[in-house]
């Protein structure tokens, strides 16, 4: 089905949640090596700039993938893109499951599960902008994003099972055998959604929508900074919480449990920040709300690192709200540019602002491993400092672009 310009034909709510509980399923993988990373330094030998490159060649296929299937969305329309996505993650999913069994093949699987996963993200903002009318589309949107971190939740929590029951290659089968529900759940709540296919404007190119179009812009650049710190964090917190509580009890193995558990809970935050921040924005406006949220991110950012040796009483509710403010602003971000670009163009909008976005994000984790490969010898604290301060200037950037933002004027 084509369809033009006109009024957004309503989503259910019923429906948008069930896409949700899907997408939860569908994410089972994305933060299982996260969780396992001590064990997976120790039983394969692995420095951390080993250990973060795992994950840096997921988000660099995520990155990628976000890419292609916004992209082809435009043209094939985002239902089909949706379809295809959840079926290819959930076979990536379960082969990354079954046959990862050393730095190697967890690069290749790794990277191929995250190959296929970015039709689930930016191919349903366009469901969403497409059939959420604007007055509830940011309490969708902070819905959709809720989700992502419920599945990040939900990875780490099963993960933290699957280590405790038999190690790292448990919570890789554990994880990979959800994705497959998911795809089922998905396909299946999105069965009376048309797959709209909007035209575009004759004259108006990509890079008119891009980068002449300065909210866009702005958005887009503050969307890339904000990535780089959040999933530099998402990436490297269940370790700092394990090692942090490693250095009090010594008991290793104890704490890489606590610590992907500790890290679920964290991403249960984030959804509830990402819920609760997307409504927030419809009522009190998108630009406060990214203020806010980046400015408490960066420093945060700049201060947690430091803490490493503080008692777990303070340190542990201080990640707790470093994971609120940092994916608090995601639902904003998104509900901003999908309301700043004209539809036709929004595919490929969102398309290069996830090949940034997860770009930089791919980067972060590789680079929080080198900075503590590299500042070792400071001590604990000043290495952990140091590394998490690198994820505070892309919080510092963010809420730039964020203050540069004006109120949005009515378009021609």
């Amino acid at each position: 089905m084509t369809a033009t310009q006109s009024t957004p034909t309503a989503l259910t709510e019923t429906r948008v949640i069930v896409i949700c509980l899907a997408r939860v399923l569908l994410f089972a993988t994305f933060m299982t090596v996260a969780a396992a990373i001590p064990a997976l330094m120790r039983d394969w030998g692995l420095s951390a700039t080993a250990a973060g490159s795992i994950i840096t060649s997921f988000t660099l296929g995520y990155a990628l993938s976000l890419f292609l299937f916004a992209w082809v969305a435009d043209h094939l329309g985002a239902k089909h893109m949706v379809a295809v996505s959840a079926v290819a993650a959930a076979a990536t999913s379960l082969l990354f499951g079954l046959l990862a069994e050393g730095w190697w093949s967890a690069m290749v699987l790794y990277g191929l599960v995250g190959l296929c996963q970015g039709g689930v993200y930016t191919p349903l903002i366009m469901v969403l902008s497409d059939e959420v009318p604007g007055a509830r589309r940011g309490n969708a949107m902070g819905w959709l994003v809720a989700s992502t971190s419920a599945g990040y939740a939900g990875s780490l929590a099963i993960a933290g099972v699957g280590l405790a029951i038999g190690g790292w290659k448990v919570a890789f089968v554990l994880t990979g055998l959800l994705p497959a529900i998911g795809a089922v759940l998905l396909i299946a709540a999105m069965a009376p959604v048309p797959n709209r296919i909007h035209p575009r404007q004759a004259g108006l190119r990509v890079s008119d929508e891009m980068v002449r179009n300065r909210k866009s812009r702005l958005l887009t650049a503050g969307y890339t900074a904000h990535s780089w710190e959040l999933l530099g964090m998402w990436a490297w917190i269940p370790a700092f919480i394990a090692i942090s509580l490693a250095l009090k009890s010594q008991a290793t193995d104890d704490a890489t449990v606590a610590g992907a558990y500790l890290g679920g809970l964290m991403h249960l935050v984030g959804a509830v920040a990402a819920f609760t921040m997307g409504r927030l924005s419809d009522r009190a406006g998108r630009r406060p709300v990214l203020i806010a949220l980046a400015g408490a991110g960066a420093l945060i950012s700049f201060t947690i690192g430091w803490l490493i040796h503080a008692p777990s009483i303070a340190l542990i509710p201080l990640v707790l709200i470093y994971a609120f403010v940092c994916i608090g602003d995601s639902p904003v971000l998104t509900t901003a540019i999908s309301e700043a670009v004209r539809p036709g163009y929004l595919g490929a909008v969102l398309a290069w602002r996830g090949l940034l976005g997860f770009g930089a994000g791919a980067l972060a984790p590789l680079a929080f491993g080198m900075a503590l490969d590299a500042t070792g010898h400071l001590g604990e604290a000043a290495s952990w400092g140091l590394a998490f301060g690198g994820l505070g200037i892309g919080g510092a950037l963010a809420l730039l672009c964020a203050w540069r933002l004006r109120p949005a004027r009515a378009r021609p």
